[in-house]
């Protein structure tokens, strides 16, 4: 996958008209509803898509408001040799457990959402597209290859996965999390040497509270 340097990036911009509009467009405000997942290794915090995504995001925004996260972990860390470093993804969630899964639900591509797999993008894992249910996944670095490809001859590149947030905090909770020792005896097939040692607990997954209205006048 190539990427454009930022330069040529910001010259296309000013050259294209279309490319503006686009711009606008990523620049205009949706609504999100804020969760906090405190962690063993500190808190992540979560911009859930709500208005892009309501069906993902209301997926997780329930898992949240019912207490299923509480004491579920973060479990596989997917390290990537290249490009800049740490560069993967983290997964955590239900980890099928039957106790905390809800019904699958549909499945959003990010051609329909809008929304992609950069750097801090929360995604659902799933098997085949409407399987998702409690797993999930955030992105270290861009994994734009995780995006919806309509077009694309690999019909299994097609649906993509379902972004429905974005990590607005806590980054560095994520990066500790993912270094964390792995098992090499976990994990078959293709996740051996991705599976945590010891998962990372997720003490509870909440609402943030918002910001009252002196808080505000003070930042």
């Amino acid at each position: 996958m190539t990427y454009l340097p930022r330069a040529f990036a910001a010259l296309a911009l000013i050259a294209s008209p279309l490319a503006a509009q686009d711009t606008s467009l990523a620049e205009a405000e949706f609504e999100t509803v804020n969760v906090v997942l405190d962690t063993e290794m500190g808190e992540i915090t979560i911009a859930l898509e709500t208005e892009r995504a309501p069906i993902t995001a209301g997926n997780f925004l329930r898992y949240v408001e019912e207490d299923r996260f509480d004491g579920a972990v973060f479990y596989r860390a997917m390290s990537l040799k290249w490009g800049e470093q740490p560069n993967g993804l983290l997964q955590g969630g239900t980890d099928n457990d039957p106790d905390r899964m809800l019904d699958p639900i549909a499945h959003e591509p990010t051609n329909e959402t809008g929304l992609s797999h950069t750097n801090g993008a929360v995604s659902m894992a799933r098997y085949e597209p409407g399987t998702a249910t409690g797993d999930f996944t955030i992105m270290i670095q861009d994994q734009l290859s995780l995006d919806a490809k309509p077009r694309a001859e690999n019909p299994d590149q097609r649906p993509g996965y379902a972004v429905f947030g974005y990590v607005v905090d806590g980054m560095d909770v994520v990066h500790a999390i993912h270094a964390a020792p792995i098992d090499p005896e976990k994990g078959e097939g293709w996740m051996n040497g991705q599976i945590l040692a010891q998962p990372v607990k997720i003490v509870e997954a909440r609402r943030a509270e918002p910001a009252s209205k002196e808080q505000s006048l003070t930042d």
